[in-house]
């Protein structure tokens, strides 16, 4: 048998597995029958092996001078010799090379499972070769097929590593930083670095999601509990009014006075239809009340006497006995379990509570700890109370970060930059009241850059864009907001949003869309509330105004505040109700213009100097004076002077007086003084 016959078997099994036969050259020389002279001149010296062995006699492969390569004692035979050597073997070959690759696919994706399942062994190098045991006769092959060989023992070696393995985390990473979720991964951004004002910005992927500040001039007092004394009981209202210290006093409605402050005893069921707030109060009545509203404009705060103490998890209530959980927690096995904890914590009678959202990832041992927090403050508030006369602040509510971290922490917030060392150090001591799962998910940093902080993660041009009424989407649309003394107008423009790629239906639809996306936005970022008006973009499809209402429903679930919306009427208005939580932010930072009384406009020109004529005028018939002396602004001064010049003689001869106009250049456009001098 011919030396080509076990070659070829060899070749086909190498391609079967996929392997490239290396030396080319060598093997096509092989293949047409010839070999190499330094091949030749090692087979002569060897000794030489003419007797064939069989298929079930095989012996080893004597080695070679080279130590790795094998050698052959017999020429090659011819290639019609090896072709029918081949076809022969074929049958049994194919078999045993079927069970090789079997055996070889069945290790692979043993191998890949591992990978997987990041259990795979250290060092891939070191598992056996998956070598096929391919039986061949017979077994004197020459050199360059040892190559082949050895290139299927490698092939398990040269296969890369999987990058999964070796950029898997520890477990503990993996459970305390859990893979972010779509609107989580939040970043808080603290700036006190001016003793006036302190601002927080609440980021997500670089865009501002929610503002706040608080000025020392403007400080709030929502919160704040203060003893005070009723001034004066209002029939027509049924309302009182409070003295509380502050400039405006406090309006306490009939509705919040606990019957504990009521001078005859009543049915707590009834006492609503048969009393009237003259009946159960008087002036002079000192009350313990709590800001519950920010005075705004000419009205004061408004005061409540259901006192209620926030804190982290639980929300006390004293003089209560209603308890409950909040609405965002809606899983009814985590329900019950935490009031099942609650229960257990033995809240005193005559004090109701409220489970905060937060309360669903904290242990027994935080609640209590909350619980005896706020216990020991009432305790003090009421010690105060009895002592301090009216009226006087009893407690103040905690500054704008404690605040902002109480009411609105969550781990989702992965970061907070703090340019302030006493306000970080503040941050960490809240941060060491949490359970160490949650403490390691946020971490506190000092922001020591050349640039503010603000400035630096590009915060400061999304905050004047709040002050302004328009608001541009991405697809070329607008949304306008115009806060009234009534209700919040809010029009959606569609712009440019128009393409030729999509029809008109579909850009209108994708505006509206984009537009309760960004308005969901911009009302937690305004503090906006109130009654809200918006007229989105008249839709012919019913299914599409679905999508738009389906789209405000998803977007107002990030609010803290309480909201509440109608459907899109058929003129393309939604009527949205936001519950108050602070003054509006535009109120906070800006003041009515005293010349447009915040209008937004003035009078033309024109229409001002035809109204000081009206007045001069009208004057004129009235009193018997001798001179008018009007000092006005100079547009207006110049027009009655070069265009109404004889309008003023006419009238000075007609009432016999003289009309004198003089210019102020510092006066403002809407400004004017006129005054009749009768001698």
């Amino acid at each position: 048998m011919s030396d080509d016959q076990p070659r070829s078997v060899l070749d086909r099994v190498s391609q079967w597995l996929g392997r490239k036969k290396e030396q080319p050259e060598k093997n096509s020389q092989e293949e047409r029958g010839t070999m190499p002279d330094k091949e030749k001149e090692k087979t002569e010296q060897q000794p030489q092996q003419s007797t064939p062995k069989t298929s079930k006699e095989r012996t080893p492969i004597p080695p070679t001078q080279g130590g790795d390569e094998t050698g052959t004692a017999e020429q090659p035979a011819g290639r019609s010799e090896a072709a029918k050597s081949a076809r022969a073997l074929s049958a049994s070959a194919r078999r045993r090379n079927q069970r090789a690759r079997a055996k070889e696919r069945a290790a692979r994706e043993a191998a890949e499972a591992k990978v997987a399942s990041q259990d795979a062994p250290p060092d891939l190098q070191d598992a056996p070769p998956q070598q096929p045991d391919v039986e061949v006769a017979p077994q004197t092959q020459p050199k360059a097929k040892a190559k082949p060989r050895a290139k299927a023992k490698a092939a398990p070696k040269a296969k890369p590593k999987p990058k999964p393995k070796s950029a898997a985390k520890p477990a503990s990473e993996e459970e305390d930083s859990p893979p972010a979720k779509p609107g989580s991964g939040y970043k808080l951004l603290i700036n006190t670095d001016e003793p006036e004002e302190c601002r927080l910005a609440l980021l997500e992927n670089g865009k501002v999601e929610g503002f706040f500040i608080e000025s020392v001039s403007r400080a709030q007092i929502k919160g704040n509990i203060y003893k005070g004394r009723i001034t004066s009981v209002e029939a027509n209202l049924q309302a009182a009014f409070v003295d509380l210290g502050l400039p405006k006093n406090g309006f306490l409605s009939f509705s919040e006075i606990h019957p504990e402050y009521y001078s005859q005893e009543v049915d707590p069921e009834t006492h609503w239809k048969n009393l009237k707030i003259q009946d159960v109060v008087k002036k002079g009545q000192e009350v313990l009340v709590e800001v519950v509203k920010e005075a705004t404009g000419n009205k004061g705060p408004s005061l409540t006497t259901y006192l209620s103490l926030p804190g982290r998890c639980l929300v006390l209530m004293p003089g209560s006995d209603s308890s409950g959980i909040s609405r965002k927690i809606d899983d009814e096995a985590q329900r019950r379990k935490l009031r099942e904890m609650v229960e257990g914590l033995n809240i005193p009678e005559g004090i109701g509570y409220i489970i905060r959202t937060a309360s669903q990832e904290i242990t027994k041992t935080s609640l209590g700890q909350d619980l005896r927090y706020l216990l020991n403050l009432w305790e003090e508030i009421k010690k105060n109370g009895q002592t301090m006369a009216a009226p006087a602040l009893i407690y103040k509510e905690q500054n704008i970060i404690s605040r902002f971290l109480r009411d609105h922490y969550t781990t989702d917030i992965r970061e907070i930059l703090v340019d302030d060392e006493e306000a970080a150090e503040q941050v960490r001591n809240f941060l060491q009241l949490l359970p160490a799962a949650q403490r390691k998910k946020t971490t506190v940093k000092l922001h020591q850059g050349s640039q503010p902080i603000f400035h630096q993660y590009h915060v400061e041009k999304q905050i004047e864009q709040m002050f302004q009424p328009t608001v541009a989407l991405p697809s070329g649309g607008s949304i306008v907001i115009n806060p009234t003394e009534a209700l919040v107008a809010v029009d959606v423009n569609s712009g440019r949003t128009s393409s030729k790629d999509r029809d008109f239906e579909e850009s209108i639809f994708i505006a509206n869309m984009e537009a309760a996306e960004e308005l969901a936005r911009q009302l937690r970022m305004r503090d906006l509330g109130g009654l809200i008006v918006v007229d989105f973009i008249d839709m012919r499809s019913a299914a599409h105004t679905r999508e738009v209402e389906k789209k405000v429903r998803e977007c107002m679930k990030k609010d803290k505040a309480k909201v509440d919306f109608s459907k899109i009427s058929k003129f393309g208005l939604m009527q949205i109700s936001r519950q108050k939580m602070a003054a509006p932010l535009q109120s906070t930072s800006y003041k009515t213009c005293p010349h447009c009384e915040g209008r937004g406009m003035i009078r033309s020109v024109e229409n001002m100097a035809l109204s000081h004529l009206r007045q001069i005028q009208t004057g004129m018939s009235r009193r018997q004076a001798k001179k008018v002396l009007c000092r006005l602004p100079m547009e207006v001064a110049q027009y009655i002077l070069n265009k109404k010049r004889g309008e003023l003689l006419e009238l000075e001869k007609e009432y016999g007086a003289e009309i004198a106009v003089e210019i102020d250049p510092v006066m403002m456009p809407a400004d004017h003084k006129i005054d009749f001098i009768r001698e």
